[in-house]
């Protein structure tokens, strides 16, 4: 069991709140928001009996996994003894520099200063810290909770060591660790969704397609197959011969596609109106918490029917 400390007790702070303690360590949540570890704990308590419905807490009592969360109000005494620190800031260059030269000048030597970033090059605010070298980004997919990968992005100056620490504590929460060699505007996971985004925008802007469309060719198409392998492994298994057959037979159709791809869609541009419209016919503005708790509780099915298919069929 480690001490670890969660800075900024948000969307994404309290869920890690709820992995680093179901992964059994200590969790000091943080704000300068002062009401905001409280709101964190209530949702997490709120949470917690859903998760161990679906056996998502290894075998934890929420009881016992919500004792070993506190809220601090002295960024001190949250750091105090901590292993690994998660901050969770706003996404604001500034701030994280100032907030990482606080963390760096109060946390223990040995502990890895980790970002929720999901915009910010770790280097852009680490680069003149005395330890830098235990700096880098822990990125997830929110909410982190239900989603296991998590993106580990090093500065140049990260250590390989303080890459290994946060590999093998995320590892031992649960999550499924993406070890990037070095840093890339919007890492791995972002720049994937975002090529799937500017083809969304497209389809619906050029009259192609409509949003909910779109949605299901993804949700009860592609997204089937993605839920339990990747595009590489897809593409392995769609060919007789594997990845390379699959190349041979296949790359010609993407090539033709890729020049139409090149044009951008303004998001917030007239499109926008179509795709609000639609969503909003479909989820009215007044339902999108109650759909985002639904959202979490279809995850929580998801990851928990994952789990049994992996103990009957393997991973």
């Amino acid at each position: 069991m480690a001490r670890t400390a969660i800075i900024g007790s948000g969307l994404i702070g309290r869920a890690w709140a709820i992995s680093f303690a179901r992964g059994g360590h200590e969790v000091a949540l943080f704000d300068e928001d002062r009401a905001a570890p409280g709101k964190a704990i209530a949702f997490i308590r709120d949470a917690l009996p859903d998760l161990a419905a679906n056996e998502l807490l290894n075998g934890e009592t929420p009881e016992s996994v919500l004792g070993r969360i506190r809220e601090e109000t002295d960024l001190t005494a949250a750091l105090r003894g901590a292993s690994h620190v998660q901050e969770n800031t706003p996404e604001k260059l500034d701030l994280k520099k100032a907030v990482f030269a606080e963390l760096d000048a109060l946390a223990a030597p040995q502990a890895v200063l980790a970002s929720s970033s999901s915009a910010l090059l770790p280097s852009s605010f680490t680069e003149a810290l005395p330890g830098r070298a235990r700096c880098l980004v822990a990125h997830p997919i929110n909410p982190p909770h239900l989603v296991p990968a998590v993106e580990i992005v090093p500065a140049p100056w990260t250590s390989a060591e303080a890459m290994e620490q946060t590999r093998a504590f995320m590892a031992g929460c649960g999550q499924k660790p993406i070890v990037m060699q070095r840093e890339i505007d919007g890492f791995i996971m972002n720049r994937m969704q975002g090529a799937l985004l500017e083809e969304a925008f497209r389809l619906v802007a050029d009259g192609y397609a409509s949003v909910e469309d779109v949605d299901t060719g993804i949700r009860d198409g592609l997204a089937l197959r993605w839920s339990f392998m990747g595009p590489f492994e897809t593409i392995d298994l769609n060919a007789p011969g594997g990845v390379r057959d699959y190349a041979l037979r296949y790359q010609n159709i993407y090539e033709r596609l890729f020049p139409q791809m090149q044009r951008r869609v303004d998001w917030a541009g007239p499109v926008m109106d179509r795709i609000e419209a639609e969503r909003r016919k479909a989820l009215p503005a007044d339902r999108l918490a109650s759909r985002q708790q639904w959202r979490d509780r279809r995850l929580m099915d998801v990851v928990a029917a994952r789990r049994r298919a992996t103990g009957k069929i393997g991973d």
